[in-house]
C-alpha cells in the first residue's frame, strides 16, 4: 500500500516514492492525471505547504462521507463492533470556524509547521480561522521582530483553559448530548468537565450534578453561578470518580466522559467495569482511542449510537459521541 497525500480515491496520479516501510510506503504527489469529481480548488494559498489542513482539495460533502466512514471502520477494526449504530454526521461551516489557533515564530517567520517537517510556513491569513483570530494574527505580525516561540491567538473573551474551537459544532454537540441522555436520571457526573460545558446545559435534567476537572481555573469558572445540587471537584478523574460511583445509585447515574485525545486511563476503565453507571456518553476527538476504550468496556456496556461531528473541517480530525448503556453479564 502506498500513501499519497492530497489525492482522492479513484484518481490517477504521478507520484515519487519517498519512504518504504514494512507494511506500507509513502510518496509525494507530482501531478494528477485523472481528477476525481470530488476535487475542488483549495481556498488557502498555503495548502500542501502548510501542515495544518489535509482535505482542502476535497469537496466538503465528500469530506463528511470520508470521515463518517473512517469512524465506522475504526470502531469495527479496533473496537471489535460487528454492527456500528451510526447516526448522520453533524456538519460545520467549512471555513472561518476556528476561535483559537497557535502559531509559531522562528527567524522572522510567523505561521504553522510545514507539511511533514518542523519548518515554519509564513502565514498572513488562515482561512479556517475566524476573522477576529485573523485580526489578532495581523496584529501579531505588525509587532515586527518577535522572540522565537509559540503564540496562542484567540477571540476576545475566550478562556485560557481548554474550550472547543468551533462554536457552531460545539452548540450542535450540546444538542446531541441533550437528545441522547436518558430520562429520569438523578445524578449526572461530568468527567473532564472543563468549566462545566455539558453539566450546565443538562443540570435542569438531574437532581444532582458533579463535575470533575483537573484545571483549577476551569473549576473556579464552573463554580461561578452553580445552582443547588451542582458541584465541581478539582482533581484527577482516576482518583475522584470511584468514590462518587460508590456513594450513588448506579441505575440512575449518567456519566459523560470527555477525555483528552489519549483517551480514558486504564484505572478509570477498571472502575467503570466494576461500578457501571446506567449510561455513558463518551465524547472523543480520537476515534482510535475511543474504539480502544469501547473494546475494553464491551463486557459491561453495549454501544447504542455513534454520532460523528465535523469539529475540524479541512483536516482529518473528527469528534465523536458514543452512547453506551449497561447490559447484563
Amino acid at each position: 500500500m502506498v500513501f499519497v497525500p492530497f489525492t482522492i480515491a479513484g484518481e490517477e496520479v504521478t507520484a515519487r516514492l519517498e519512504k518504504t516501510k514494512r507494511h506500507f510506503a509513502e510518496a509525494v504527489l507530482l501531478s494528477v492525471e485523472k481528477s476525481s469529481p470530488h476535487r475542488v480548488t483549495p481556498e488557502c494559498p498555503y495548502f500542501t505547504a502548510c501542515g495544518g489542513c489535509s482535505y482542502q482539495h476535497i469537496a466538503y460533502e465528500r469530506q463528511l462521507a470520508i470521515k463518517a466512514a473512517q469512524v465506522e471502520q475504526t470502531l469495527r477494526r479496533i473496537g471489535r463492533l460487528t454492527v456500528v449504530p451510526m447516526r448522520p454526521i453533524v456538519p460545520s461551516p467549512p471555513y472561518h470556524y476556528r476561535s483559537r489557533i497557535r502559531v509559531h515564530a522562528r527567524d522572522g517567520a510567523v505561521g504553522f509547521h510545514a507539511f511533514g517537517s518542523r519548518e515554519i510556513v509564513d502565514i498572513a491569513r488562515c482561512p479556517i480561522a475566524s476573522e477576529p483570530v485573523n485580526a489578532a494574527l495581523r496584529a501579531l505580525r505588525r509587532r515586527g521582530s518577535l522572540p522565537d516561540g509559540d503564540y496562542t491567538l484567540r477571540e476576545e473573551g475566550r478562556a485560557e483553559y481548554f474550550e472547543q474551537t468551533n462554536d457552531h459544532v460545539a452548540a450542535e454537540m450540546l444538542s446531541v448530548i441533550e437528545s441522547l441522555v436518558l430520562r429520569g436520571g438523578r445524578l449526572l457526573i461530568d468527567a473532564y468537565c472543563g468549566a462545566g460545558f455539558f453539566a450546565k446545559r443538562l443540570r435542569g435534567r438531574f437532581a444532582n450534578v458533579i463535575g470533575i476537572e483537573a484545571n483549577p481555573a476551569a473549576v473556579e469558572r464552573a463554580r461561578n453561578g452553580a445552582l443547588p445540587g451542582e458541584t465541581y471537584r478539582c482533581g484527577d478523574v482516576a482518583l475522584l470518580l470511584g468514590r462518587i460511583l460508590e456513594e450513588n445509585d448506579l441505575a440512575s447515574t449518567t456519566l459523560i466522559l470527555d477525555p483528552p485525545a489519549a483517551g480514558v486511563a486504564k484505572s478509570v476503565l477498571g472502575l467503570l467495569a466494576a461500578l457501571p453507571p446506567a449510561e455513558i456518553l463518551y465524547v472523543s476527538c480520537d476515534p482510535a482511542t475511543l474504539a480502544r476504550d469501547v473494546a475494553a468496556l464491551s463486557a459491561r456496556y453495549r454501544v447504542d449510537s455513534v454520532t460523528p461531528l465535523d469539529m475540524f473541517p479541512q483536516t482529518a480530525g473528527i469528534e465523536v459521541i458514543a452512547r453506551m448503556e449497561t447490559h447484563p453479564r
